[in-house]
């Protein structure tokens, strides 16, 4: 009798064990992402009237938990010019969030890591449209870099994928 006594609370105490280990994991891991996203609520979209797959990245950004407002703009060369986008990293469309510029499309993970950490940069850019990043994808997957830059013209990679 006392070896299944031994036995059943070990048995508890393991699986209780890994349980409220997960259930904390599960809360970091979804508190942490809410709490990012509860930090960028708005981001504010510059794009075309007509892009279809400006409306996917926002569809994109929306499933990841922000809320996304949209402006359609016919001067968006000019205002990538006066916010600072350098010629060479535009694509279709600009955001704003949280004082950050988010050129292309950039995935909301990486804009998650972004405001998590808030580096000293001006903002994120995913040059052009590459197949399969979010808003474009289709029937393949290219490789391609999210550039971090600043307003003296410094960049960096900051994400590959």
């Amino acid at each position: 009798m006392n070896r299944t006594h031994a036995k059943t609370p070990q048995k508890k105490n393991h699986l209780g064990t890994v349980t409220i280990g997960l259930s904390l994991a599960a809360l970091v891991w979804v508190g942490g992402g809410l709490l990012y996203r509860a930090q960028a609520a708005e981001v504010l979209v510059y794009k075309s009237p007509t892009c279809g797959c400006c409306n996917a990245w926002i569809r994109h950004l929306e499933k990841h938990g922000y809320q996304v407002k949209a402006q359609n703009r016919r001067d968006l060369l000019s205002l990538k010019g006066k916010l600072g986008i350098p010629r060479n990293l535009r694509s279709c469309h600009t955001a704003r969030v949280e004082g950050y510029l988010i050129e292309g499309h950039v995935p909301a993970e990486d804009i998650d890591r972004l405001l998590a950490e808030k580096p000293e940069i001006s903002g994120l850019a995913v040059p052009g449209m590459p197949m399969g990043s979010p808003g474009m994808e289709g029937p393949r997957k290219d490789a391609y870099s999210v550039i971090a830059f600043d307003k003296d013209g410094r960049r960096q990679i900051y994400a590959s994928h």
